[in-house]
């Protein structure tokens, strides 16, 4: 039996970059490699890893340490239908290589001897913009795309927006307000640098010009992952938000992106939220656990 082995993978971007979208176009954004670089200008370890398989790369893996600690988040990027003894032994190889303890949470389920869980498996929603425009709209849930129709007809206005810091300042008050966490407001501006047009934020603005709410999108490759929204009353009100994620999907889509992430969805964080995610026609994706590995 061929034995997996690695070899440390350093290259410029784009070779990074072609592997992970010929293993997984609408791979995380945790394996682009500017979000290494992002984690690496941060002051955290980084190792890129080539997973092979005799002469047959069967993955990719970007590692994030600090303090002894190293993480695979959403990796490592793994040759589709990957047999899954061989994504376990993949994971536990990839343990013996670095110095200190490892912890992955697969994109799939992983299990089996070596892998200890820590954090039951989680569950995205994934929005597959692949169909045409009129087959998305169709496969919106009823009372959602109702509140679309009644957005449309409010006649807001609908914008682009190149400067972000005053969703940033929005969303961070909400943040403070309903208790929840998020990457530091400085990783979008590193994204936007280490990701040429990677960042793509909309606005929804009334008669005045005063903004009621928005969005904003990180785009790597064929994917797009749902970064921050915000909404003040009057948006709420109007529907605001299932407009601007209704351009959202279209203008990503018209760049070419295939999968729009919106995040986990977690009931115990608000069943509205998961509601609000699932009624676009996204389908729920389930990760792997959380798992301490094991060298191996």
């Amino acid at each position: 039996m061929e034995q997996i082995t690695l070899r440390k993978f350093s290259v410029a971007a784009p070779v990074w970059e072609a592997g992970v979208e010929a293993l997984a176009p609408a791979a995380a954004l945790q394996n682009r490699f500017g979000y290494g670089e992002i984690a690496a200008g941060g002051g955290r370890g980084l190792r890129r890893y080539e997973i092979m398989l005799g002469a047959q790369r069967i993955g990719l893996a970007q590692l994030v340490g600090r303090a002894g600690l190293w993480l695979a988040a959403r990796g490592p990027v793994l040759a589709p239908d990957l047999a899954p003894d061989l994504q376990r032994a993949a994971l536990r190889r990839l343990a013996r290589a670095v110095p200190g303890v490892f912890i992955a949470t697969p994109e799939v389920p992983v299990s089996g001897f070596g892998l200890v869980p820590l954090i039951t498996s989680r569950h995205q929603a994934h929005w597959d913009l692949d169909p045409a425009q009129a087959e998305l709209r169709a496969g919106m849930q009823g009372k959602w795309r109702n509140r679309l129709v009644a957005a449309e007809k409010a006649k807001l206005r609908l914008c682009e927006e190149t400067e972000t810091d005053w969703l940033i300042k929005a969303e961070a008050r909400q943040r403070d307000d309903r208790g929840y966490r998020a990457l530091p407001p400085g990783f979008v501006a590193a994204w936007g640098m280490a990701v040429p047009d990677g960042v793509l934020t909309l606005s929804v603005r009334d008669a005045q010009g005063q903004r009621l709410a928005g969005v904003m999108a990180l785009v790597s490759g064929a994917l797009a992952s749902y970064h921050l929204g915000w909404s003040g009353a009057e948006g709420r009100a109007l529907g605001a938000h299932n407009l601007l994620l209704w351009h959202l999907a279209l203008r990503l889509k018209a760049r070419g992106v295939r999968l729009l992430d919106l995040g986990d969805v977690n009931s115990e964080a608000g069943a509205g939220l998961m509601h609000f995610k699932m009624g676009t026609g996204a389908k729920l994706h389930r990760l792997g656990a959380t798992c301490l590995v094991l060298p191996g």
